[in-house]
């Protein structure tokens, strides 16, 4: 098996087709830049979902990973090792936190999180036993756990995995009135995208995430900000909260704290709130392991230098720029911020993946999403001058299907 097709077709036959992959087969890739089986090359403009944001093969996280593999990989939660207690310090540093409670994928830290709001709201809100409920929004792409998927509105994700998971409450996304209506007795949290990936990245109206802070604030509630994917750098800040100067009472994170090397994901929080975590009563064999770790460490220092956050506002703004010349020309609407944008492709031209099909035939690799949507993030280490070829590229893609 060496070309393409081969390896796609054996794919097909021998996995579950849980994911509709866009016909490419990567072999290596270099900052922004992938190469298939065939040595074609293509600009990535999805970074593994905000996972790559650092760019495939990052220096400084490899050579971490690298010396790491040499010395220890594993020693499960059940000793110390030498790298944990620097990235507990250096997570709860960046987020501004007291501790972290670390894990592997994405979901696993949202699980985390609910665990954590129901055990806080039992223990210290005093909420009744077994009433606990956390408010989420419609929309809402946070996993595919069977809790997760059970407060889903997207039918795909849930259907046919029932019975579901209670104590979810679903209100409109962008709503702040519809959080405090829902908020009752029995609320311990409240879980939130700032900007919703998914969904096609959408962003709320301004003024939205200060006025949940507020409203957990009043009612004793937790916020809780799924910074999975629009966290460390993606919109041009550390976390999407700060362009409003919100303070989630926990943070979820994951992805590209991995650096695209290790699944690496966790949360964040005070001490009066993940304090109520004893030993036995959760954890993960993996989660916080010496190598997950190194590299944790190595995506916090590049972080800690502002430099990427501020590559991203700024080339994110050359990004929105040149899209928005696209309205009225196959392009229907365009949202974001930063190097994160949710482009809506006129449905009478073309779906979203036949757009993603046409990009891949000129060297760029997205991903649609909901129908007509394209969503874009580029790795922060783009160059201009890639970012703007890859939007010219988008707009023949579209003027093709016209």
């Amino acid at each position: 098996m060496t070309t393409s097709a081969e390896l796609i077709e054996v794919s097909e036959r021998r996995s579950a087709h849980n994911y509709h992959p866009l016909p490419v087969v990567i072999h290596e890739a270099h900052g922004a830049w992938v190469t298939d089986v065939e040595g074609r090359r293509y600009l990535d403009f999805l970074s593994g979902y905000s996972s790559l944001n650092f760019g495939h093969g990052n220096a400084k996280i490899i050579e971490a990973a690298q010396e790491q593999l040499k010395h220890l990989t594993l020693t499960s939660r059940a000793f110390y090792h030498d790298q944990f207690a620097r990235f507990s310090a250096g997570l709860g540093d960046l987020t501004g936190k007291d501790m972290i409670l670390p894990m592997n994928t994405g979901a696993e830290a949202v699980e985390t999180a609910i665990k954590v709001a129901r055990k806080w709201g039992y223990l210290v809100k005093g909420v009744e036993r077994d009433k606990a409920n956390i408010v989420v929004m419609e929309d809402n792409f946070h996993g595919r756990t069977t809790t997760i998927i059970s407060f889903s509105t997207d039918e795909d994700a849930r259907a046919d995995f029932g019975p579901y998971t209670p104590g979810f409450t679903v209100v409109k996304y962008g709503s702040a009135e519809a959080i405090r209506t829902a908020i009752d007795a029995n609320t311990v949290a409240v879980l939130i995208e700032p900007i919703q990936g998914e969904a096609g990245v959408l962003v709320p109206p301004d003024g939205y995430l200060t006025q949940v802070r507020e409203i957990c604030t009043e009612n004793n509630v937790l916020m809780i900000a799924d910074e999975i994917q629009s966290g460390l750098g993606r919109t041009g800040e550390t976390f999407a909260c700060d362009h409003e100067g919100v303070v989630p009472d926990i943070y979820v994170l994951g992805k590209a704290l991995g650096g695209g090397v290790v699944p690496v994901s966790a949360i964040a929080a005070n001490e009066d709130v993940l304090g109520v975590i004893k030993p036995g009563q959760h954890g993960s064999t993996f989660g916080g392991n010496p190598l997950a770790c190194a590299v944790g460490n190595a995506v916090i220092d590049l972080l800690n230098t502002g430099e990427y956050q501020a590559r991203a506002a700024r080339l994110g703004e050359v990004l929105h720029e040149r899209l928005r010349g696209l309205i009225g020309h196959g392009v229907v609407t365009v949202r974001g911020r930063g190097l994160w944008a949710g482009v809506d492709i006129d449905s009478s031209l073309a779906t979203g993946r036949e757009v993603s099909k046409a990009l891949l035939a000129r060297g760029v690799l997205a991903k649609d999403t909901h129908g007509s949507t394209i969503r874009l993030a580029p790795p922060i280490v783009i160059s201009e001058e890639d970012l703007l070829w890859a939007v010219d590229q988008l707009a023949d893609a579209i003027a093709s299907f016209r």
